[in-house]
């Protein structure tokens, strides 16, 4: 996420809110956000969602996840929401939203998907 320049934004319990700058080094040759890095900070966010719920031993992984691009992602930056809709003790599904967000605060939905990841012991543990 460090490499892409996405931050986050907000925490809350279940869910995660990232942020990514407008920049051409996230973008595609048409100018639109890239879907690469569209889908990385929709997957951060949804990890990081279900992470605020888990045991502080534990770890989080992606198991699957599916992303629908709904419209090209233009704006001033993108901000990715990851909400957990089922916490599970070894499975958690999340809902994962990304809006494009011009700089007068206009919002339109980018991208919307949905994430499975798994809570595992961290290593040694």
């Amino acid at each position: 996420m460090t490499h892409l320049g996405a931050r986050i934004a907000r925490i809350a319990p279940g869910r995660v809110h990232i942020v990514l700058p407008a920049r051409p080094e996230v973008t595609q040759q048409h100018g639109y956000f890239h879907a690469g890095a569209t889908s990385a900070i929709a997957d951060s966010a949804g990890g990081y969602a279900a992470y605020t719920l888990f045991p502080e031993d534990t770890e989080v992984l992606t198991v699957e996840y599916k992303i629908n691009l709904l419209a090209p992602a233009t704006g001033d930056h993108i901000e990715a929401i990851g909400t957990v809709l089922k916490p599970g003790r070894t499975l958690t599904v999340c809902q994962l939203e990304v809006f494009g967000v011009q700089q007068g605060g206009e919002r339109k939905l980018v991208a919307n998907g949905q994430q499975t990841l798994i809570r595992v012991n961290r290593p040694g543990q």
